[in-house]
């Protein structure tokens, strides 16, 4: 099996950003953002995906946490689309359904290699703490565009935003560890044209 990691640095006039991952990992994480909420929806992707994932990042935060969130989406993006490669023996389709509690949310992505977002979450309030949920769409449009994935994201009912915000990346990760997953039948690109 091949080695499917990667590392990616990333770095603007508004925010320094890298990020690691490996996707044949345990679910290992380790965050340095200054964004506490988003690094507790990021451990829910690495220990529900089991990739190892450690992303760093210094951004301009003084202003608000908008530039931080969608570079980090970029830059995590960009290194699960290197470490996926060409994709050759993968599932290439994932999907998961995840509640917790009064909260559901359904996650179905594609490596089609075109990138699309649909996201509807309807957050019954808008911050978490001092986090601004409306960045967690800026976060999913940077990866998607980056990554090359089809995104479906539906949060089919929830009353907590907490919750709503939690299953929807608990879903994303366990969908991602479907769709990267070596499927035994398949010796080849999992597309009839070829090549994603």
């Amino acid at each position: 099996m091949t080695n499917r990691t990667a590392s990616i640095d990333r770095n603007t006039l508004e925010t320094k950003i890298s990020v690691s991952i490996d996707l044949d990992g345990t679910g290992e994480s380790s965050f340095s953002t200054g964004i506490p909420f988003l690094e507790h929806m990021l451990d829910q992707v690495a220990r529900h995906g089991l990739i190892d994932l450690a992303i760093k990042a210094d951004g301009d935060l003084e202003i608000d946490a908008h530039h931080t969130v969608e570079d980090i989406g970029i830059t995590f993006g960009q290194a699960l689309a290197r470490a996926v490669g060409d994709k050759k023996g993968i599932r290439r389709y994932g999907h998961a359904y995840v509640p917790l509690d009064e909260a559901l949310s359904r996650v179905v992505i594609d490596f089609s290699g075109r990138p699309g977002l649909s996201f509807e979450v309807p957050f019954v309030r808008s911050h978490v703490g001092e986090f601004d949920v409306d960045l967690f769409h800026e976060f999913f449009q940077g990866l998607v565009n980056h990554a090359g994935v089809t995104l479906h994201i539906d949060n089919l009912r929830g009353q907590n935003a907490h919750h709503q915000a939690e299953t929807v990346f608990k879903a994303f990760g366990r969908a991602l560890r479907m769709a990267v997953e070596f499927d035994p039948r398949v010796t080849t690109i999992p597309s009839t044209k070829g090549s994603l």
